[in-house]
């Protein structure tokens, strides 16, 4: 059986140490690595609008794979790269983790939505409560 570690990457100032985390993570257990990355479009970016020669979600995936690309390169590491666009980072991360068959899952404890989040949780504890794997959640440093 081949070992996962899925390392959900966001565009924070977080994810270099999420990927370092997921990097040493995956050594250490043998694992193979996957960067993911969710896009979420903007809601108001009209669906139509994709099929009438509208390059802006195309370009948001082309530019998230890119930048898992250089995390890999950065952290010297093999990995698979996955992009997915969505509206609920926390339902694509669980779905890519069980797709590729996660033996972990890091990411960045990082929320965007105060409000929000108070009233619904953070993409990571809803990640950490659903997930059929370890979690790992990734915060800042200690000054």
């Amino acid at each position: 059986m081949a070992k996962r570690v899925l390392a959900a990457v966001d565009t924070t100032p977080r994810a270099p140490r999420v990927v370092e985390t997921a990097a040493q993570l995956a050594k250490q257990l043998g694992a193979d690595l996957v960067l993911f990355r969710v896009v979420d479009v903007p809601q108001d970016y009209p669906p139509a609008a994709a099929t009438q020669g509208d390059t802006v979600a195309p370009a948001m995936l082309a530019t998230a794979e890119r930048e898992l690309m250089d995390f890999a390169a950065t952290e010297h590491v093999t990995a698979t790269t996955r992009v997915v666009a969505s509206h609920e980072p926390w339902r694509a991360i669980l779905d890519a983790a069980d797709a590729v068959h996660a033996d972990a899952i890091v990411l960045g404890s990082h929320g965007y939505r105060p409000v929000v989040d108070r009233i619904l949780g953070t993409t990571a504890a809803r990640v950490a409560d659903r997930a059929h794997c370890l979690v790992v959640v990734v915060h800042e440093p200690r000054s």
